[in-house]
């Protein structure tokens, strides 16, 4: 029995320094040799000062900005601490109510757009934090944007499809737009 004890400490002491200490120490080395800017963050600065990542969405409401998918997070908006969708069901009267709510937003903002809204302006993604909207979500914005800036639908339609990101690989996911991304390049706009 002692033996067997003796083992069961043994191995439990090797495999804690192996995968708790070597392990973590190789992966952390080869991410920051390798992939630097994915392993801290993927942080977007400007002026030397950290401004978001571009792995998590962040909550636009002025009009002169595109607006992003709807956080599902709590307590606040964007919370990654929180990632999670909302878990409610298409015909659950909260959601309906929400999305409702949402459109009416989108339409009060922008009363002149006829478009239907597409549907990721108004429902969050699964994690709740998607820092990206479709193309059509972001060229249903382009007018309000336009007129809230004093700019062109055409300079403002030039730089969605400039930010317009292809499907990774070629093949998986959608096309996208990163709203903080085009929304900074919106702000070097003169």
């Amino acid at each position: 029995m002692k033996a067997q004890i003796r083992t069961a400490i043994w191995i439990f002491l090797v495999l804690t320094v192996i995968t708790g200490v070597l392990y973590p120490l190789v992966v952390t080395g080869l991410a920051q040799t390798y992939l630097r800017r994915e392993a801290n963050g993927s942080l977007i600065v400007q002026n030397g000062q950290p401004v978001g990542s571009a792995l998590i969405g962040q909550p636009f409401d002025d009009p002169k900005f595109f607006w992003g998918r709807p956080s599902a997070t709590g307590p606040f908006p964007y919370n990654a601490a929180a990632s999670s969708g909302s878990n409610l069901g298409p015909t659950n009267d909260v959601l309906v109510k929400a999305v409702q709510d949402r459109v009416s937003a989108l339409k009060a903002a922008d009363p002149d757009n006829s478009a239907p809204v597409p549907v990721d302006l108004v429902t969050a993604s699964g994690s709740g934090l998607d820092p990206h909207i479709s193309p059509a979500a972001a060229h249903y914005q382009e007018s309000r944007v336009a007129r809230a800036r004093g700019i062109s639908e055409d300079t403002v339609r030039t730089l969605i499809e400039q930010y317009t990101e292809g499907r990774q690989f070629g093949v998986l996911g959608e096309p996208r737009v990163n709203v903080l991304v085009l929304n900074r390049a919106l702000d070097a706009v003169r």
